[in-house]
């Protein structure tokens, strides 16, 4: 079976490794282009191109599928099936119709639930307790193709969107292993969503950062973990903006306004947040400095109350 893979960042990366390591025939990668980062804006390639160099498979970078030659590039790879994982960029009819064995997409929730780019973050800033990732089949519209198979997994009410994201990229690329290997024994059939049980996860912008210490401490905690590692939780303290990654719930209680500073502990800085209630911010950056325990930098800081 002749696979073409699409995909750009890290978990896309895993998923190809993992067909790989299963002898998967992938014939071509797509992967955007290359961009330019940091202070050189020196090009760099995605996780996804790094892998098909090293294996020596053609990489293809189009910036989009609507001329009629990118397309037939595409077509003249014979690929039986295409497989994409968060790759970026939409795929026309035109080039769903090419594949005989159709596209099939790797989604990192369990669909219809959190549609769209940012699934991980969303599951963390919307306090589920379990998401997924969920193998369809791709359609017109954005992740609303029936469904192959859902692989379900509970979330560690501690960790940040980069370790789940990192958990749901080795399930996701077994999922993905194990639906190819399916469609190379015949047909595999795939269920219609609830299109009115669709919610959405649209992209992360830094908008989002400041937090609304008005919330419940639960939120704020959730906001804090679904942010990190971009594009991170924001605070500010007499005037100085830190960085906010980890924080720890809390049975205090206070009368003071949410967002008011309470006091440092051993282990950290007390904020009072909504409904009376107090939490505590672990682990900080302030700006132009170095992540740190928050009691480590407000020693060298201390904190007015």
């Amino acid at each position: 079976m002749r696979v073409v893979f699409m995909g750009t960042p890290d978990i896309a990366a895993t998923c190809l490794k993992r067909l790989l390591e299963r002898g998967v025939s992938v014939v071509g990668v797509y992967t955007k282009p290359d961009t330019p980062q940091n202070r050189g804006m020196k090009l760099t390639q995605s996780p996804v191109k790094q892998v098909a160099v090293a294996q020596g498979i053609p990489v293809f970078q189009p910036v989009h599928f609507r001329e009629a030659e990118t397309v037939e590039e595409l077509r003249s790879l014979a690929p039986d099936v295409i497989a994409v994982v968060a790759y970026g960029r939409i795929l026309p009819p035109s080039v769903l119709e090419i594949p005989p064995l159709g596209c099939i997409n790797i989604h990192a929730s369990i669909l219809p639930e959190l549609r769209g780019s940012g699934p991980v973050q969303w599951a963390i800033l919307n306090g589920l307790t379990e998401t997924g990732v969920t193998a369809q089949y791709m359609a017109p519209e954005m992740d609303a193709g029936d469904m192959i198979e859902v692989r379900r997994t509970p979330i560690d009410p501690e960790e940040n969107a980069q370790s789940l994201l990192d958990r749901l990229a080795s399930i996701g690329a077994e999922l993905l292993a194990d639906t190819l290997e399916r469609l190379t024994r015949g047909p595999v059939p795939g269920t219609p969503q609830e299109h009115e049980k669709a919610t959405f996860a649209p992209m992360l912008t830094k908008e989002l950062c400041p937090i609304d210490w008005s919330k419940s401490p639960l939120e704020i905690k959730n906001h804090i973990r679904g942010l990190d590692p971009w594009p991170v939780a924001t605070m500010e303290l007499s005037g100085k903006r830190f960085r906010v990654y980890k924080a720890r719930l809390t049975e205090k209680t206070t009368s003071a306004a949410p967002g008011t500073p309470l006091g440092v502990t051993k282990t950290g800085l007390e904020m009072a947040c909504g409904g009376g209630r107090v939490l505590e911010i672990l682990t900080l950056q302030a700006d132009g400095g170095k992540r740190m325990a928050a009691p480590d930098y407000f020693r060298g800081h201390p904190l007015k109350v």
